[in-house]
Parts: C-alpha cells; sequence; structure tokens
C-alpha cells in the first residue's frame, strides 16, 4: 500500500510540473494565466494520482507496460522545455536559452521548405507579424517537430531490443488497454490492426491537417491568440506530440497484435500435436 500511495504520489507530481512547468519558467506571468496554470496541474496531478493509485484502470493506456508512457512523458516535457527557453529568451536571455534558440533557428530553417509541416506551422503567424516573430515560430516548429521525430527514433528500436512489454511480465490487455473492449464482437487482431493503422496514418496526417484547422478557426473568428506566450508554447506543443504520441501507440498496438498472432500459432501448433498423438 506504501509503495503504491508513494508511485502515484510521485507520478502526480511530475504531471503537476509538466503543467505548470511554462508559467513558472516564464518571466511577467499574469496572476491569471499562473492562478489557471495552477488549477490545471492540480486536476493532472489529482486524475494521475486517482489512475495509478487503484488496482482497476480507467483511461490511461500501457499503464502497465513501461517504458511507453516515460517515453511519452519524456518528449512532452523535452518539447515543454525547448519551447519555453526559446520563447523566454525573447524576453530574459540566458546563455541556456541562446543556446537552445540557435539550434531551433537552425532546425527551423534546414524543416522550413515547400508542403513540409514547418512551414505550414509558420503560415500561422499573423499577417501583421514581423520577422522576428516568423523566425520564433519557425525556429518552435523546428525543434517540436524533431523532438517528436527523435522520441519515435528512440522508442521503435527500443522496444525490440526490450522485447516489450513482455520483458518482464505477461501482458495484460485489460490493464494496459482499458479503452479497447476484446469482447465487444469481430477477431481481435482486426480491430487492433485497424485502430494500429488509423492511428499511425492520423499521426502522420495531423501536423498537416491542425495548422489546416486553426486557419479555418481564424477564419469563423475563433483565432488562438498565438502573440500570448504561453498559448504559443502549448499550441506547438500538441501540433508535435499528438501525432508523436498517435504513431506511438499505432506502433504499440502492431506489436501487441504481433504476441497474439503469436500465441495463436503456438496452441494451434500443439492442438495438431494433441490431435496427432
Amino acid at each position: 500500500m506504501i509503495a503504491r500511495v508513494f508511485s502515484a504520489g510521485l507520478r502526480a507530481l511530475l504531471m503537476a510540473w509538466i503543467v505548470a512547468m511554462p508559467a513558472l519558467l516564464m518571466p511577467g506571468s499574469s496572476d491569471a494565466a499562473a492562478s489557471l496554470f495552477l488549477f490545471g496541474a492540480i486536476i493532472a496531478a489529482a486524475l494521475t494520482f486517482v489512475e495509478y493509485f487503484g488496482s482497476s484502470p480507467t483511461f490511461i493506456e500501457f499503464r502497465d507496460a513501461p517504458p511507453f508512457n516515460r517515453i511519452r512523458y519524456a518528449a512532452l516535457l523535452t518539447m515543454l522545455l525547448f519551447l519555453t527557453l526559446v520563447v523566454r529568451d525573447n524576453v530574459a536571455p540566458t546563455e541556456l536559452g541562446g543556446i537552445v534558440t540557435t539550434l531551433g533557428t537552425d532546425l527551423g530553417r534546414a524543416l522550413d521548405f515547400p508542403f513540409s509541416p514547418v512551414r505550414l506551422a509558420v503560415l500561422l503567424a499573423p499577417e501583421t507579424a514581423d520577422t522576428g516573430e516568423t523566425a520564433l515560430l519557425r525556429a518552435l516548429a523546428g525543434l517540436a517537430y524533431i523532438t517528436g521525430l527523435v522520441t519515435l527514433g528512440i522508442f521503435v528500436p527500443l522496444i525490440r531490443i526490450m522485447r516489450w512489454p513482455i520483458r518482464k511480465q505477461a501482458f495484460n490487455v485489460w490493464i494496459n488497454l482499458p479503452l479497447f473492449d476484446p469482447t465487444a464482437g469481430g477477431d481481435v487482431i482486426y480491430r487492433l490492426k485497424r485502430d494500429a493503422n488509423f492511428n499511425v496514418a492520423l499521426g502522420f496526417l495531423l501536423p498537416f491537417l491542425i495548422p489546416a484547422a486553426l486557419e479555418v478557426m481564424g477564419s469563423f473568428g475563433f483565432g488562438l491568440p498565438l502573440d500570448d506566450p504561453h498559448t504559443l508554447i502549448w499550441v506547438m506543443t500538441a501540433w508535435a506530440f499528438l501525432p508523436t504520441s498517435l504513431i506511438m501507440r499505432g506502433i504499440a498496438l502492431w506489436r501487441v497484435v504481433d504476441l497474439i498472432e503469436e500465441k495463436r500459432r503456438r496452441t494451434y501448433a500443439q492442438s495438431d500435436i494433441f490431435q496427432s498423438a
């Protein structure tokens, strides 16, 4: 019980920190923004604690299959930290902020070619934006997008090297996929493959679809205030993190399908041996 409380509490604190971090690191945050992020941090911490303290799963997938969620957390933390340092460097320059800004500027320029996701993200800059604001948006997009690609580059070989998710224990579908109902009808393998393909395809398309959706919202008067530092940080983080998370989920589902198919082959082989005997 004590170990479970400590583990759930630690995860809750980590989630609270990641929500509140941009507001804490950005100088001159308003009281309204600070209160909003404090409330969000409390909500995130409470949901995380309840999820990991309880023995029954609710909505967090792959809860008992590390390091899936740890890699996703590290990716989100890295994106938020890098983007916050870049935005902060325009207001309160620091040596670390200057290094990250230079890196983001170089990456943004390298990835800013026609029809690239970074080019589409840069087009979100308002018409009144000056060169500095456009360069900032390009640097944020380059950093966030590369962080997502690096995360996928680490995750894909790691699940093979570690024999994820069965390196230490059997994979429990009910605990790790609480939103998937294996009794809903149809072949489980077919449904998992369908979900995996959908997640990977959507994850690939989202960096292109999100800027288009924001442009459409703006044309109807529901545009986001990207001139606000906090909004800019979270929008660019979501633009890169959501596709990365979806692709990771699709790859993980493919891996689960491989395990189920392998178990079926072994079961059929043993059945044939018993029948021949």
